[in-house]
This record gives structure tokens, C-alpha cells and sequence, in this order.
């Protein structure tokens, strides 16, 4: 997955906070809002500045992202264009031009650029509101994709619980390399499976005082409890995801909410 770089063109090996967060927007707005793209300014100034999706929230002026888009068109990662309905100058990314890279790596990486470290689980869900990633081992594959090429790294083997990933495009003085990560030996990340059958047995007690049923109980609660707080972050981001197409519908000039 060789940087496919034109001979007067420089290699990209890091990026400014800004120019990562325009790249970013451009990527993201071209899978999940196609008939918005390419983007007009106030559009990408929008992008960038939404409170969702991104991390950390920027306030960025017009000019501070004009100048981020030209120092990407430098690098051949994007360029202004005239579309044939209006004059209005409108960006789009090269990134597919500059990188050999996949549909599920380029949500990947365009997730890294906009969010920064996170989990594998984090990382799937986020990406896959882009281009579709069919669970966590075919996440993995693309991944290791991206760590050969040096444009991702990871605290520890892919493999493992709790690892987390992270873009390679930092500058150098921002010192975002990972540490490498803790892990006991037997805390491998899988793919949940079905619970086999159990068959009825007495209860035992726990050294709690609890039985095993009791105990079985308890981590059933505690997981259904986990699953009504991933829900409820679900609808959040879903919300905050509509407010901030009502934001860039705005930005365009269009009025009316967007369908549900």
C-alpha cells in the first residue's frame, strides 16, 4: 500500500492539526453526504467545526481551512474544482490518488483523522456509519493494512482486548505515538459467540455468599445495563449526526429539515 506519489509531489508523512481535520471532513462528507460534495467553503468550515464526530471540537476560520486546503493540494490530497452549476469554488480529496488503500481502510483512516485514538470496538462502529466492516476480525484485516503501510499504529497485537489504534500522520513534535498497552496473557479480543446450553444444576455457593445463579444474575444485569447506555449513546450521536446535516443544509443555503 505504497504512497502512490507523483515525482514532483512530496511524500506524506504528517500532517498539521488542521490539514488532518479539513483531509478528514472532506473524506467523511464524500461516503455520507454524496449530494453535498464537493464541498463549498462554508461547508467544510461547517464539517470541521461540528460538535459531533469530532475530537477535539475546533472553532476554525474560513481562512485557517483555505490555507490547510492549499497545503493538501501541495501534497496532491485535494483541490478546488468549478462545478458546471454555479461559480461558487468548491474542495475535494485525492486521497484514493495518493494512498492504495480500500473502501473499509479509507472510513478507517478518515475515522483516525477526525477522532484520534480509540478502541477496536469503538473504531468499527464508528467507521462503519461510512462504508460497511463485518465485524471485528475483517476490522483487523484492514488494519494491519494500514500498520504496514505506516499510516496507522497500535499499543499492542491487534488481537488483544482493549488494544487501540491510532492515525501515523501526527507531526513529530506532537509526540502522539502509542505506549505500548498492558495485557494479561489470556485477554485476547473475540468475536462474542452463542452461550452454549447449560444443563440445570444446584445452585453453589459463591464465596460471596452468592449462588452461581445469583452471580449469573448480577452479570446479566450489569451487561443489559451496558447495552440500554450503548443504545442511549447511539441516539445520542444519531441526534447530534442530524443537527449537524440541518447545519450543513444550512450552510449550502438550503432550507427545511433533512429526511428522517
Amino acid at each position: 500500500m505504497p504512497d502512490r506519489a507523483e515525482p514532483s509531489l512530496p511524500p506524506v508523512t504528517e500532517l498539521s492539526p488542521v490539514e488532518r481535520r479539513v483531509l478528514g471532513v472532506l473524506v467523511e462528507k464524500a461516503l455520507t453526504t454524496p449530494e453535498y460534495y464537493p464541498l463549498t467553503a462554508k461547508a467544510l468550515v461547517a464539517g470541521c467545526n461540528q460538535k459531533s464526530n469530532r475530537d477535539p471540537v475546533a472553532n476554525y476560520e474560513e481562512d485557517a481551512v483555505l490555507e490547510a486546503v492549499e497545503s493538501l493540494r501541495k501534497l496532491g490530497l485535494a483541490t478546488e474544482v468549478h462545478t458546471s452549476s454555479g461559480r461558487t469554488a468548491r474542495y475535494r480529496h485525492f486521497l484514493r490518488q495518493r494512498f492504495t488503500v480500500t473502501e473499509p481502510q479509507v472510513a478507517i483512516l478518515t475515522e483516525l483523522l477526525l477522532r484520534g485514538r480509540q478502541t477496536l470496538g469503538e473504531l468499527r462502529s464508528r467507521a462503519a456509519r461510512m462504508v460497511p466492516i463485518d465485524g471485528l476480525d475483517a476490522l483487523r484485516d484492514e488494519l494491519r493494512g494500514l500498520i504496514d503501510a505506516r499510516l496507522v499504529q497500535a499499543n499492542g497485537p491487534l488481537e488483544r482486548r482493549g488494544v487501540e489504534v491510532d492515525h501515523l500522520l501526527y507531526k513529530a513534535r506532537e509526540g502522539k505515538t502509542l505506549p505500548a498497552g498492558t495485557f494479561d496473557e489470556d485477554d485476547a479480543a473475540v468475536e462474542p459467540r452463542p452461550m452454549p446450553r447449560e444443563e440445570p444444576f444446584p445452585p453453589i455457593a459463591s464465596s460471596s455468599g452468592m449462588s452461581a445463579g445469583d452471580d449469573r444474575t448480577a452479570a446479566l444485569e450489569r451487561a443489559v445495563s451496558e447495552l440500554r447506555a450503548a443504545c442511549a449513546a447511539l441516539r445520542a450521536d444519531l441526534d447530534a449526526s442530524r443537527r449537524d446535516v440541518r447545519d450543513l443544509r444550512a450552510a449550502l443555503g438550503e432550507t427545511g429539515d433533512p429526511a428522517e
